[in-house]
């Protein structure tokens, strides 16, 4: 079978022949889902008992940064699959085996507690809306963060503040509410996702900050949070590597306007193709590495410490900002022709400034991390 990153390749040109479809539809392309599906990619980090891959996470950045180039929209939702498949690893088997078992199985959804979960006997029955819902149209099961009621209690940590819990739901039951109309990553149909009094197992509604890996490979070693930035870093890397094949193409042919010399031809553009290419290629190169040394502490059984924790966050934040202003030379030096709808450097832009703002890479991060390597505490939750 080809690796995952050689099966995301052969879908990236798809994904970018029907990207401007995506956008217009403001959701990802059936075709596009169904061979990501097909090739597996979403169960890249299902665990191999309920028949997923448990894919390396060299691995599994590596596939959604070669199906970002192709299409941002397309890494993002992989990203999105990918990263909540993890869940399997902490469900009980037969929990897990219901959810994942099936070899088409998608989730998706939203991990942020917006929702009420009230004790029903051996179910939960959960209320809430969850906005940025990304790929929830082509899932199978959604899940919501909530707070937990048992009678007048609200579940929590002894001695903690009340702890969120994340809720499993069919998505045949979940109501998909059509919110999405952002400025980038349109195609990603990230919209609000809603339930009213469904009765859930509990079994599956497991607590989030206290719970352990039933799983015992190294990638549940990995923070469930640390994973979902390392996603996001890889969409950014893609994004950034597109815009610059992009203005590639752009520039051995273009003549700007009052000028003699094509694009390829002119030192300020020579300077930022330099600038962009050292930005990723760095950055990449450090994400990789952290990921490949923490990777072999998993694999020896070393406990994920706060300060490896940190790096692997660092590493995602540097990397998805340095990406960001790759994307943006680049669409600098492509000049007036960059704006247009038609430029993959315009979409680029604005799918790139649109995935820096979740706040799993935003600048919070690098003050957990900040703080862990200054000894100051241990990152908590959002590292």
């Amino acid at each position: 079978m080809p690796s995952p990153a050689a099966a995301a390749r052969a879908i990236a040109p798809r994904a970018r022949d029907l990207a401007l479809e995506g956008e217009a539809a403001r959701r990802l392309p059936i075709e596009v889902a169904e061979a990501m599906v097909n090739a597996g990619l979403p169960r890249l980090a299902v665990p191999k008992s309920v028949g997923g891959a448990e894919a390396a996470p060299a691995e599994i950045v590596e596939a959604i940064e070669a199906l970002a180039i192709g299409d941002g929209a397309a890494g993002w939702c992989l990203m999105i699959a990918v990263t909540t498949g993890l869940l399997g690893g902490y469900l009980p088997p037969a929990e897990a085996q219901q959810v994942f078992g099936d070899e088409r199985a998608v989730v998706g959804g939203v991990v942020a507690p917006r929702g009420t979960a009230v004790v029903s006997g051996d179910d939960v029955v959960v209320s809430g809306r969850w906005p940025w819902a990304s790929f929830s149209n082509h899932c199978t099961w959604l899940v919501g963060g909530c707070s937990v009621t048992d009678g007048d209690t609200t579940r929590s940590p002894p001695g903690g503040t009340p702890e969120p819990h994340l809720a499993l739901m069919p998505a045949a039951d979940v109501e998909i509410v059509d919110t999405w109309r952002a400025s980038g990553l349109k195609g990603t149909g990230s919209n609000d996702i809603e339930v009213n009094h469904l009765t859930v197992p509990t079994g599956l509604c497991i607590p989030f900050a206290t719970m352990a890996p039933v799983a015992d490979g190294p990638l549940y070693a990995f923070p469930l949070f640390g994973l979902l930035a390392l996603g996001i870093s890889a969409v950014c890397l893609g994004l950034a590597r597109a815009a610059i094949d992009a203005f590639d193409e752009v520039a051995v042919d273009k003549v700007p306007a009052m000028s003699l010399r094509k694009l390829k031809a002119r030192p300020h553009a020579q300077m930022q193709r330099a600038q962009a290419e050292a930005k990723v290629a760095s950055a990449r190169s450090w994400l990789y590495a952290v990921i490949d040394e923490a990777w072999v502490a998993a694999g020896a059984g070393d406990p994920m410490t706060p300060v490896r924790r940190a790096r692997l966050r660092l590493a995602a934040t540097h990397a998805t900002l340095q990406s960001a202003e790759a994307v943006d030379l680049m669409y600098d030096a492509g000049g007036g022709s960059s704006v247009h709808e038609t430029s993959p450097l315009q979409r680029c832009f604005r799918d790139v400034h649109t995935a820096t703002q979740h706040m799993m890479v935003g600048s919070p991060t690098l003050e957990a991390a900040g703080r862990v390597l200054l000894g100051v505490d241990d990152g908590g939750l959002m590292l």
